[in-house]
């Protein structure tokens, strides 16, 4: 009998993993086997909080070891959101053991550790894909169709992104993000790899020929052995004279916005990481026009604001939900998808170019 439904295992206890239990049972085609921590007592607190808010119609088991969950006969496939420090082995381990891998980014510490997992995905024949939810709504299908009709943006010229949130003392001095062994990438890592990743599909997965970044604030924890970007710009530079600049920051208020240019408009999304709480999604395209008449300027905006009906999170069809149910339509097909591996590697090796640079004087790496 073929199944209908992919059995998931939550491989830690992260915060993320809470909006993922809610993703597992709104994408239709998922079950929640179970969750796992090193502690048990910390895996049943977590499925009873999380079963009482979104219940799911059997409870998932909590599991006192990762080594428990990677093993379970009745899991097919792992959410894994450890720290970016100590997940490859377990992304190695779990897709050892069969089970297709869905990772949090920043997907690795370096780009060989991230080549090695993709390696080591492929040679056990297990799905390998990263937890990037925007590149799973319906709105960025219609961006998608915008930038190649030819006439809304044209040519592209120039991309520019900015993901940032102001953090607080607290947060700078204790959570993991900042702390290099756990999250070398610091914002870069949390941050970037979402401006990174924009940019990329924009540029329909060309890579840069040349980048160069900047760390423009960072701070460490003291038993950390280093500080980590909290403040980070990068530029990237394109064959044919395209570029993207990006900023990314811990102490910067909220901002998530992208914005595409060419040589006949403009695109804006003003949400593209998490989009604002609604029924629909939002973006705009402008092809202004300048008037002149005698001693009369005048600049015709011509912006036309567009929208997709779908739940801005924490529902069906929305981001969250997309992602699993087409991460689970890959493993019931029995038909890996190799783009998501790919473009996983190409963010990790633009994000390390850029940390590379700014950590030499913002001297340029060609990639």
């Amino acid at each position: 009998m073929i199944s209908t439904s992919c059995r998931w295992g939550i491989l830690g206890t992260a915060t993320i993993s809470r909006k993922n239990w809610q993703a597992i049972l709104d994408s239709g085609n998922s079950r929640l086997v179970a969750v796992a921590s090193r502690d048990r007592a910390k895996s049943v607190q977590f499925v009873a909080e999380c079963q009482s808010a979104v219940p799911h119609p059997s409870p998932p088991l909590a599991l006192g070891s990762y080594e428990a969950l990677i093993t379970h006969p009745e899991v097919d496939a792992v959410y894994i959101p450890l720290p970016t420090g100590v997940r490859k082995d377990w992304v190695i381990r779990a897709a050892q053991a069969g089970k297709h891998v869905l990772v949090e980014k920043p997907v690795g510490c370096t780009v060989a550790d991230v080549s090695e997992m993709i390696a080591v995905c492929e040679k056990y024949g297990v799905q390998f894909m990263d937890g990037v939810m925007f590149m799973h709504t319906e709105r960025l299908k219609k961006m998608r169709a915008v930038l190649d009709d030819a006439s809304s943006v044209g040519r592209i010229r120039r991309i520019t992104t900015q993901f940032s949130f102001h953090a607080d003392e607290e947060f700078i001095s204790g959570n993991i993000r900042t702390h290099r062994a756990l999250e070398p990438q610091g914002c870069l890592g949390d941050l970037g790899w979402y401006c990174i990743r924009f940019s990329l599909w924009a540029m329909g997965w060309r890579m840069p020929r040349r980048v160069t970044g900047r760390i423009l604030a960072e701070a460490g924890q003291p038993a950390a052995d280093g500080a980590v970007p909290l403040e980070f710009s990068g530029e990237l530079l394109f064959d044919g004279g395209a570029s993207a600049g990006f900023f990314c920051s811990f102490v910067a208020e909220n901002q998530q916005w992208g914005v595409v240019s060419g040589d006949k408009g403009f695109l804006r999304v003003p949400d593209f990481v998490l989009p604002f709480k609604g029924g629909h999604t939002r973006y705009s395209v402008t092809n202004s026009d300048f008037q002149l008449d005698g001693c009369q300027f005048d600049m015709i905006e011509g912006r036309r604001e567009l929208e997709t009906a779908e739940p801005s999170s924490n529902a069906p069809r929305s981001q969250e939900a997309n992602l699993f149910h087409r991460f689970s339509e890959i493993v019931l097909s029995k038909k890996l998808d190799p783009h998501w591996p790919k473009i996983a590697l190409q963010t990790q090796t633009v994000m390390d170019a850029c940390l590379e640079s700014a950590r030499d004087g913002s001297a340029a790496r060609e990639i």
